[in-house]
Order: structure tokens, then C-alpha cells, then sequence
């Protein structure tokens, strides 16, 4: 059992699932960076001069901080958005070209239907003359 835990750990999948976890880490904390101190200033500006994060409100004793939920919001679009251009680029970089269409080695005979060889002159099951 410990040898097949062994395998499973080494695997390439695995490793690669772990190297992605911890550069989205990194890439996640970059982007929260971008959108909380680049981006959220920027949009408070544009909209008079409000600062999402300081926007709640009371019900009773609790305080509900939509302001926050705002920024969380943006800063998801933005992370799903840039993956999503990151993905559609490697994308059309990996992307192949189809390869061209075989050359057709067979035809039909046009008096018995049959498939026959495109090299042939005459039918082989009617034997009729071809052209």
C-alpha cells in the first residue's frame, strides 16, 4: 500500500496539481493586490470618492459589510477574467492546424455502384470500362 501511495505521489499529475495550487496561490494574491489597492481606488474615484470597504450597515447587534462583498465580487470577475484570456491564449498557441484531407484511393462505378480502386480501368464486379 505505501508503494502505491509512492506511486501516486510522484506521478506527474500530482506534482503538477501542486505546482498550479501554489503559483494560483501567488497569482491570486497578485490579483487581490491589483483590485484592492490599484483598481478598487480608481473605481471609488470614478464614483465619487467611495471607499467599498467602509460600506456596512446595522440590523440589531450585527453589521452587515457589503462593502466588502464588493470588493470580493470585483476581484473574482477580475481573477476568473484574466485566467480566462491566460487559458484562450495558450489555447490558440497549442492549437494545431488540421491536417490536410488524404488524397481518396477508391472511387464508385458509375454502372454498378461499387467502391473500386481509383487506378482501375475496369470494374472488376461488372466489368464494365471505365474512363
Amino acid at each position: 500500500m505505501l508503494k502505491e501511495f509512492k506511486e501516486f505521489v510522484l506521478r506527474g499529475n500530482v506534482m503538477d496539481l501542486a505546482v498550479g495550487v501554489i503559483i494560483g496561490g501567488a497569482f491570486g494574491k497578485i490579483i487581490a493586490s491589483l483590485v484592492n489597492d490599484i483598481l478598487m481606488p480608481l473605481i471609488g474615484l470614478l464614483i465619487g470618492g467611495i471607499d467599498f470597504t467602509g460600506l456596512a450597515f446595522t440590523v440589531g447587534g450585527a453589521t452587515v459589510a457589503y462593502g466588502l462583498f464588493i470588493n470580493n465580487l470585483i476581484d473574482f470577475l477580475i481573477i476568473a477574467l484574466v485566467i480566462f484570456l491566460m487559458i484562450k491564449s495558450l489555447n490558440r498557441l497549442a492549437r494545431k492546424p488540421a491536417p490536410a484531407p488524404a488524397a481518396p484511393t477508391t472511387k464508385e462505378c458509375p454502372h454498378c455502384f461499387s467502391v473500386i480502386s481509383i487506378k482501375a480501368t475496369r470494374c472488376p464486379n461488372c466489368t464494365s470500362e471505365l474512363k
